[in-house]
């Protein structure tokens, strides 16, 4: 079916019509006829009333479904996420379009036209719970593929750069976007110390205050996978790649900070979910760049191949379409299809791997880690969390065990019981050599690639929208902090340095 145009909103939007069966709500169901209970399955005969000593008296301890009701309701809401608090979801499946099976082996990929089950979630990533989908900030593009080896889990950002390359500083750029811990209140002056020290971040500052720091909802951005993964094929022959989701919609962005959408604080989250219900099912086509590990060694490539602060240019490294990513159903229970949802780079199939990126091997251990105590230790047994095929393994027991192990499989190994066995998968290794110490890599190139980005990728106005937005962000700064921000910049670009400061100084303003 042919896409068709429409505006919506003041938009102009690319959509994939389709029409959905009607589905049954609340105010078209026909009245209750199921029997009430209580978690064990005895019936309830009254909702509104507690067991009480006589009309008006106490409550009596014995009351089973009053006690069973209070202690499922204080305990319904779980540790919201480090990062990414705020954010939708939606299920969808992915469709191969092009042949990658020269690079990967990867089963999902191992046709044109195969379709592989996906749920995805996008996010803010600073932004608690109840904050606006409209803060500046990267946006999270997690995609779950719930393949036939597995689940992999891809996770992105609407930014094509990360500000940090060491994951050891994870929880300082964490904890300086945070509320300070005094005041409660976010801080700018911990924001701009932080940044201004470690000016790695630079190349992610400026794609945060330019234009794409407000996507105009969450169909029309882009997604990247910023860290680097290796791709190994049928020969065990490796490449390292980096994916892309590119928007099917376009891209565009709120740029005026007086629009009002800006107030809609659930705005990306409608709009995805409205265009869905009305059969509008946005898609993304998924690109990657692949580098050969004799390049990643060379002199001109080492510096980029593993740097998350860094992009892959283009013309030397071109994009590669894979197939389609289309959003196709709202989630019946946000919860227990979106909140609950765990993602995590760790989650990888046979024929996608990790590489010596830093911060991916980081995230691997963390974003694992976090989402074991945010929904306990057995969240992959999880319906939204689970693989099509029953796992088998060794694990056992645990908080909140739903997957009951088969009686015929023993929990030790090796064992002599037919207990499950590993395949014959082999990894793709590597070889490194090097003194065992820490490094600090704050001494490495900060700035060609952010000068690049302001000179050639911006245009004369979008220069001015960032100039503008850095300096009504500093302006929470003290003046110490404010100059230290205004001389990093000016590493990238002397007029945009003056551009801040001009801003900083008058109260002329852009808009």
């Amino acid at each position: 079916m042919e896409p068709r145009i429409e505006t919506r909103r003041g938009k102009r939007l690319l959509v994939e019509k389709k029409k959905t069966p009607p589905t049954a709500t609340p105010s078209t169901l026909t009245p209750a006829t199921v029997q009430a209970s209580t978690q064990a399955g005895a019936p309830i005969r009254n909702f509104t009333g507690s067991l009480t000593v006589g009309e008006g008296g106490p409550i009596v301890l014995q009351d089973i479904y009053f006690l069973e009701r209070m202690q499922h309701a204080l305990r319904e809401r779980i540790p919201e996420r480090f990062v990414h608090a705020k954010g939708a979801g939606a299920h969808g499946y992915f469709e191969v379009t092009n042949d990658i099976t020269s690079h990967c082996k990867a089963s999902l990929f191992s046709e044109v036209g195969k379709k592989t089950k996906c749920m995805v979630r996008l996010s803010t990533v600073d932004g608690e719970r109840g904050s606006s989908d409209n803060e500046r900030d990267a946006r999270g593009f997690a995609v779950k593929f719930y393949t036939d080896e597995g689940i992999w889990d891809l996770l992105s950002l609407s930014t094509a750069v990360f500000f940090i390359r060491d994951p050891i500083l994870f929880p300082h750029l964490a904890h300086c976007q945070k509320r300070n811990p005094s005041s409660n209140l976010k801080d700018p002056n911990a924001f701009w110390d932080f940044m201004t020290i470690r000016e790695e971040s630079v190349h992610m500052l400026m794609m945060i205050f330019a234009d794409r720091g407000i996507p105009d909802g969450y169909q029309h951005m882009n997604g990247y996978s910023g860290n680097t993964f290796t791709m190994v094929n049928t020969k065990q022959e490796a490449v390292y790649v980096r994916f892309k989701w590119k928007t099917n919609q376009g891209v565009q962005n709120i740029t005026n900070p007086k629009d009002p959408r800006l107030n809609d604080l659930d705005y990306s989250t409608q709009l995805l979910y409205d265009g869905i219900k009305r059969g509008e099912y946005p898609s993304w086509t998924l690109q990657y760049q692949y580098m050969t590990p004799a390049q990643a060694q060379s002199p001109k490539y080492k510096s980029i191949a593993f740097d998350v602060t860094k992009v892959w240019p283009h013309t030397d490294f071109p994009l590669n379409d894979i197939g389609k990513l289309t959003l196709n159903a709202n989630p019946n229970n946000y919860f227990a299809e979106v909140e609950q949802a765990a993602f995590s780079p760790s989650r990888l199939v046979p024929g996608i791997e990790g590489s010596p990126d830093q911060l991916l091997q980081g995230r691997i251990f963390a974003y694992n880690d976090t989402q074991v105590y945010r929904l306990g230790v057995n969240y992959n047994q999880l319906p939204v969390n689970r693989t099509q095929h029953r796992p088998h393994n060794y694990q056992r027991d645990g908080a909140q065990a739903i997957i009951d192990p088969s009686a015929n499989e023993v929990n030790y190994y090796p064992n002599s019981f037919n207990g499950p066995q590993p395949d014959n998968h082999t990894l793709h290794s590597i070889t490194v050599t090097g003194d065992v110490k820490r490094y600090d890599t704050d001494h490495m190139d900060n700035f060609t690639q952010a000068t690049v980005f302001y000179n050639k990728i911006l245009n004369a106005d979008m220069r001015g929208r960032l100039g503008f937005n850095i300096a009504e962000n500093l302006k929470g700064a003290n003046t110490k902090l404010q100059m230290k921000a205004v001389a990093m910049f000016n590493k990238v670009n002397a007029e945009l340095a003056k551009t801040i400061t001009k801003y900083l100084s008058t109260p002329q303003v852009l808009y």
